[in-house]
């Protein structure tokens, strides 16, 4: 089991468990089962039901090259699709409950999607996939190249801590904020501190939560804290971000 540590620009610090190979190829194998089965609709659609060839037949080469691949573009274009609307997610990967984060915090971007696209040419359709294996088996981090190169890998949504993209607190609308200076923490920032504070209140973790408090004084200047244990404080924190945030 091999343990990820993502690692904030404020230097806030999570773990998780890097998705196995086998999850992954198990997933991979769901999605091409989506995939053919798409693909058996497409043609029974194309050649039996509308009779493709058949309309087809006085435009040139080209224009039915054109118009075929068009039909199996979803295909082709399947995990860049589906990892970009589900946030890091394929159907396959979101059955077997596993994730494309980024290493250095929670959302990839599109661009991040592409390049581990794109390297699907050289990682899973090269030597059958051989290449994606090595390189993910002798990876410190379970990547393979595409991963490598966007930055990412695939983690295990089993674990103990739930990735919740939810940073939002329920606020009063006469709620006066106490610390101004949290606005220097980032979206990502707020994600995983509210992830680690909830995990660790929950399992009364308390080391975690002086940690916690110990690093937020650290990182967002405060000279003096006024709440007289880490939960009230970091809740405050959390309650303060929002505030700014909302109302920037």
């Amino acid at each position: 089991m091999v343990e990820l540590q993502i690692n904030t620009t404020q230097n806030v610090n999570i773990n998780f468990t890097a998705a196995s190979v086998g999850e992954r190829i198990l997933a991979y194998g769901i999605d091409w089962i989506i995939k053919i089965a798409y693909i058996i609709v497409v043609y029974q659609l194309l050649f039996n039901l509308f009779d493709i060839p058949f309309l087809i037949q006085d435009m040139d080469n080209w224009s039915k090259g054109a118009i075929y691949v068009t039909c199996y573009l979803p295909v082709i274009l399947y995990t860049l699709i589906f990892e970009t609307i589900l946030d890091g997610q394929t159907p396959g990967k979101r059955i077997l409950k596993i994730k494309v984060v980024k290493i250095d915090g929670y959302q990839a971007s599109l661009s991040d999607f592409l390049i581990r696209w794109f390297f699907r040419i050289v990682d899973l359709n090269m030597l059958s996939g051989a290449v994606a294996l090595i390189a993910i088996i002798t990876s410190n981090k379970n990547q393979r190249l595409g991963d490598i190169t966007a930055g990412t890998s695939v983690i295990s949504l089993k674990n103990n801590i739930n990735i919740s993209h939810t940073i939002l607190e329920n606020l009063n609308t006469d709620y006066k904020p106490t610390y101004p200076n949290v606005i220097k923490l980032s979206d990502n920032d707020a994600r995983i501190i509210k992830e680690t504070f909830t995990t660790a209140k929950k399992s009364k973790d308390y080391r975690t939560l002086i940690k916690l408090r110990e690093k937020l004084v650290e990182v967002v200047g405060i000279k003096e804290v006024i709440q007289k244990t880490d939960i009230e404080f970091i809740d405050v924190i959390m309650k303060d971000y929002n505030y700014y945030t909302q109302n920037m």
